[in-house]
């Protein structure tokens, strides 16, 4: 029996056990629901969103998020399924960088670099949650220190990231960090959307759009090379929307490098302020899901290494390209690229930024 969406009243956030870490520590769930009766549920290890349901034109309501059905499948899993990661998202070249005048050497979790904060990075970290005061929405913060020295960074950082589930059908997640050294901050989310829903298979038939005029390509170890380049004549022009599989399997350098797309969009520089960047629109069930950022750059990557065959919710399997992810952030390797925005988060400022997943249908 299929679950509708309808008026249900105001919106609410429920607290319960999730269940708990090998050393004892247990983990909450926060199920986050609006008064049309979507729903979020994130939990305190990794930050994680765990599911998300929206409903499609016919008014079903379905879990667009992949995920695992237990904690269990969290601890496990490698692609950073629904994390919030950091310190810094993606990839620092040969995991180091220089900062004022002084090189830091990072774990080297993606061997000669570092990946998406290091072995233990944010996504694999118990935070602390609570229910946040706002007449926004629903909402949760997730509040970490991360103490001096962490996976090689400098300086004790403080991070909280609040998300809000609105009454107009939108996540908002905020981004707030300190710091009591210099150190790099890139923040993200790395929720990986199927707008068919979780289980449904390959996403190539989403039709994308990204507004943005050029990339930053990568070398075969997937760090940039420096270049910004346009996207005009290739198959990383998505300023018209086109189907996500329509080009992905083109013989182009950069695709062979990825194994399909695994890049950083160039967004429009609007001094930080909020503002659209992509539009997905699932055909068959007519989801949509518009992304807007105060970020730099959004990363598409269209789950190319996507191997999860148990554990997964609804007993789903989830092949390469089963879910595609919108990672909004700074652009890659930024520390050590001088040409790219600075990271760089210093004592007495408060690193903030704010990304909208908006939903609806066609």
């Amino acid at each position: 029996m299929s679950e509708r969406v309808g008026r249900h009243g105001r919106a609410a956030v429920v607290q319960a056990p999730y269940g708990t870490m090998p050393n004892g520590t247990s983990v909450m769930g926060f199920t986050l629901t609006n008064a049309r009766g979507l729903r979020v549920h994130a939990i305190e290890y990794g930050a994680i969103v765990t599911a998300l349901h929206t409903p499609d034109r016919a008014g079903d309501l379905a879990d667009i998020v992949l995920g695992y059905r237990s904690l269990s499948g969290y601890l496990n899993d490698e692609a950073y399924i629904g994390a919030i990661v950091g310190r810094v998202a993606n990839r620092i070249a040969g995991a180091r960088f220089t900062l004022d005048g002084t090189t830091h050497s990072l774990a080297a979790n993606a061997r000669p670099h570092a990946r998406h904060g290091g072995v233990t990075g944010f996504s694999r970290c118990v935070w602390q949650g609570a229910v946040a005061a706002t007449d926004a929405g629903a909402s949760v913060t997730f509040r970490h220190e991360s103490p001096d020295g962490d996976e090689g960074y400098p300086g004790m950082l403080r991070v909280a990231v609040t998300y809000t589930l609105t009454d107009d059908d939108a996540l908002v997640i905020d981004y707030e960090a300190t710091t009591t050294q210099a150190t790099p901050v890139n923040l993200t989310h790395h929720a990986y959307f199927n707008l068919a829903g979780h289980g449904a298979g390959d996403v190539g038939r989403h039709i994308m759009q990204i507004d943005a005029d050029r990339y930053t390509p990568v070398d075969r170890l997937l760090i940039p090379t420096g270049v910004v380049a346009p996207v005009a004549g290739s198959p990383f022009d998505f300023r018209i929307a086109a189907p996500l599989g329509a080009r992905i399997d083109e013989a182009h350098d950069q695709l062979v490098i990825g194994h399909g797309y695994d890049h950083n969009w160039v967004l429009a520089n609007a001094a930080g302020a909020l503002r659209s960047v992509a539009r997905v629109i699932e055909p068959l069930r007519g989801r949509t899901m518009d992304v807007a950022t105060t970020e730099p750059g959004v990363q598409l990557y269209t789950g190319n290494y996507l191997d999860v065959r148990t554990g997964a919710k609804d007993g789903a399997v989830y092949a390469p390209r089963s879910g595609f992810a919108l990672e909004t952030q700074h652009w890659p390797d930024a520390p050590n690229q001088p040409g790219f925005p600075d990271v760089t988060l210093r004592p007495g400022m408060t690193g903030r930024s704010r990304t909208v997943y908006s939903f609806g249908t066609a």
